[in-house]
C-alpha cells in the first residue's frame, strides 16, 4: 500500500473507532528462527537485541529500550540480578528468547501481528510479561512487525498505517534539550525542557531548527555555565535547580537562534512522580507545594512562557491533582498522561472518562507489544485524545518509533535531543521517510 491509497478517514491521523487490528489482506508470514543477544543500551546498561528470519531467508532485526523514570503499572523487564552489570543483566531474556519463544513462534505460519502477540503473552503467563520479560517480548514484536511488513511489500511506516487505518502524518518533533530530575545530575525537579517547532512546515525544517536552538543553547550554556555536560537523552544539564532558570535559557536560545516564540514552543515534562512527596504534596526548586498550589505555579508558567504541553504534571496515582489541572487549563493546553497511562488502552479510556487529561504517550515497551500499543492508541483517539509517541531514556539506533509515529499519523514524537545517535536515528528516519514522500503532510493530529 502507498500512501496514495492509504484509508482515507477524514482529517490526517484520524482512525476508525475501536480496537486496532489485522485487516482482512493481511500477508502471512513462516519464522525459520530467532535469535538474540545482549547488547549495550545508550546509558551503557545491557538491553536485548533480536534477529528474526523468515524461510524466504530475510533477516528482520530490532532492540529493546529501557527506562529510567519507569510508571509502577509498566510491563516488567527481565534482569538477570546477578554481579555482572550491577545485576542488570539481560541473559535470561536471551535464554528466553532462543528458548521458549523461539519454539513457540518459529516453523508455523502467523496471519497477524495480533494473533503473534497474543501467543507471546499467552506464552509469559503474567498480566506484565515479568516472567519472559517485557524486554524480550517487546524486541520479537517489533522485529515481527518488520517482518510483516517486508512479507507485504511496503515500508513499516506504510505497514502500521495498514494496521491502524491512520493517514501517515510528519510529526512535530519535540527535542528534551534541557535535561533534569532522573534524566540528569542535577537539581533540577523538572525532567524535560523540550523545544517543539508547531509553526513549521516540513520535518526537514523542523529539525534544523531543533539543531540550531541546540547549539544556540549550547554556547549559553558554556558562557555562564562553564560547562557543557549532557544529561540521558542529549540534552544540557547545567548547575540549576529553578525551572525559571531553564525557561528563560530555552526562550533565549529560540530567539538566538533566529526563531520566534510562535514558530517553537516549550513543552514540559516534569515527570511528577521523582519530587512528589505523597499525599498531594510536591518539592519544586526548594518549595513545597500542596496539589492546588502546583495548579497555581503552572498556570502561572504557562502565562510568562509559550509553553503548550505539560506531561506528568502530578503523580501517577494523584488522580485529584490530574483532575484540577484539567479543569484549569485542559481547554487551551496539551496535558499528557504518561505514568499515568503506561500505553494501555484501559487506563487511558478511565482517564478520558474522568477527566485526567486531553492526551497520552506512547511507549511501545511500556505495554509489551506492537498490537497493544496500536490498541492504546486507538483507544486515546475514541476519546479526542492527542497521542504522542516517546522514546526511553536508554535507547539504541532502532528507529522503530519514528515508523511508528509517521504510520499512525497521531502528530507528536519526542526522542530526546538533536544529538547522540540513539536520538538523532530517530529524527533522521522521519527525514528520510519525507524525502520519498515529501506530499505527507506535517503537523498535529
Amino acid at each position: 500500500m502507498s500512501e496514495a491509497t492509504a484509508p482515507q478517514t477524514g482529517q490526517p491521523g484520524a482512525t476508525p473507532s475501536g480496537a486496532a487490528g489485522d485487516p482482512p489482506n493481511d500477508v502471512g508470514l513462516t519464522i525459520a528462527s530467532l535469535r538474540a543477544e545482549q547488547v549495550l543500551d545508550s546509558r551503557g546498561w545491557p538491553t536485548v537485541s533480536v534477529a528474526l528470519t523468515l524461510d524466504d531467508g530475510s533477516v528482520h532485526e530490532a532492540s529493546a529500550p529501557a527506562g529510567a523514570s519507569t510508571g509502577a503499572f509498566e510491563a516488567v523487564e527481565s534482569r538477570d540480578e546477578g554481579e555482572e552489570f550491577s545485576g542488570r543483566g539481560v541473559l535470561k531474556a536471551v535464554a528466553g528468547i532462543e528458548g521458549e519463544i523461539a519454539a513457540r513462534l518459529t516453523d508455523r505460519r502467523w496471519d497477524g501481528i495480533r494473533a503473534l502477540d497474543d501467543a507471546l503473552r499467552d506464552l509469559d503467563g503474567t498480566p506484565n510479561l515479568a516472567r519472559l520479560g517485557a524486554n524480550a517480548v517487546v524486541a520479537v514484536s517489533m522485529a515481527a512487525s518488520r517482518a510483516f511488513a517486508h512479507v507485504s511489500g511496503v515500508a513499516l511506516y506504510e505497514w502500521i498505517a495498514a494496521q491502524t487505518g491512520a493517514q501517515p502524518l510528519m510529526p512535530v518533533p519535540h527535542f528534551n534539550v534541557l535535561n533534569g530530575g532522573a534524566h540528569a545530575a542535577n537539581d533540577l525537579d523538572f525532567q524535560e525542557f523540550m523545544i517543539a517547532p508547531l509553526g513549521l512546515v516540513s520535518e526537514e525544517q523542523a529539525v534544523r531548527a531543533g539543531s540550531e536552538i541546540y547549539h544556540a543553547l549550547q554556547s549559553a550554556v558554556r558562557d555562564e555555565f562553564h560547562t557543557a555536560g549532557l544529561g540521558d537523552e542529549g540534552g544540557f544539564a547545567p548547575p540549576i535547580a529553578n525551572p525559571v532558570q531553564a525557561l528563560d535559557l530555552l526562550v533565549a536560545a529560540i530567539e538566538a537562534a533566529g526563531y520566534t516564540t510562535d514558530q517553537v514552543k516549550i513543552a514540559l515534562d516534569p515527570a511528577a512522580n521523582g519530587f512528589s512527596l505523597g499525599d498531594g504534596n510536591y518539592q519544586v526548586g526548594g518549595r513545597r507545594l500542596d496539589r492546588r498550589e502546583l495548579v497555581d505555579y503552572y498556570d502561572g508558567l504557562l502565562g510568562d512562557y509559550p509553553i503548550w504541553s505539560i506531561e506528568d504534571g502530578f503523580a501517577e496515582d494523584d488522580f485529584e491533582g490530574w483532575q484540577l489541572m484539567f479543569d484549569r487549563v485542559g481547554s487551551s493546553t496539551q496535558l499528557v498522561g504518561d505514568d499515568l497511562y503506561v500505553t494501555d488502552a484501559a487506563r487511558i479510556r478511565e482517564g478520558a472518562e474522568k477527566h485526567y487529561s486531553n492526551a497520552a504517550l506512547i511507549k511501545v515497551n511500556q505495554i509489551g507489544t506492537v498490537s497493544q500499543t496500536f490498541d492504546a492508541i486507538a483507544a486515546a483517539r475514541e476519546n479526542d485524545m492527542a497521542c504522542m509517541v516517546s522514546h526511553r531514556s536508554g535507547e539504541t539506533i532502532d528507529a522503530f518509533i519514528a515508523d511508528l509515529v509517521v504510520g499512525t499519523g497521531v502528530g507528536q514524537i519526542k526522542s530526546g535531543a538533536p544529538a547522540r545517535g540513539e536520538r538523532v536515528a530517530k529524527y533522521n528516519r522521519l527525514m528520510s521517510i519525507e524525502r520519498r514522500q515529501p506530499q505527507l503532510q506535517y503537523g498535529l493530529h
